[in-house]
């Protein structure tokens, strides 16, 4: 019986691989679509495709030049919006950054020829 055990336990890792690597390659062909590259992140899959699109959405709005502005406010406003305050937005060609943010609230990423920093951090209240 401990064959059995261990050939079903071989068999639902190897299946649970197989579904890992299929999801990394749809995600994969999606950010080649969207033309996107992750470059550090702690942000769960689901919000980093919402700021691709935003992102996306956004520049494509844009006739031919960038407007880094807007494009960061832009994504700042559809985070605050959905997930809460405070999120942040940095955007540009070419920028320094030291930061610090919440637990799954950080993202840095390029689409196109542009950097993208988006990260969240507390709210805490003053008291007064």
């Amino acid at each position: 019986m401990e064959g059995a055990e261990e050939e079903l336990e071989r068999r639902s890792k190897f299946l649970s691989s197989l579904i890992q690597k299929k999801k990394a390659n749809e995600q994969q062909e999606q950010h080649e679509h969207l033309n996107v590259r992750v470059r550090a992140s702690d942000m769960s899959v689901a919000l980093q495709n919402r700021a691709f699109r935003c992102a996306r959405d956004n520049l494509d709005a844009m006739a031919g030049k960038l407007d880094s502005k807007r494009l960061a406010l832009a994504l700042k406003k559809e985070f605050d919006s959905s997930y809460g305050p405070a999120w942040h937005c940095i955007v540009g060609t070419s920028f320094g950054s030291y930061v610090t943010h919440s637990l799954g609230g950080f993202l840095y990423f390029s689409i196109d020829k542009v950097y993208v920093l988006l990260f969240k951090t507390a709210v805490e209240p003053m008291d007064h």
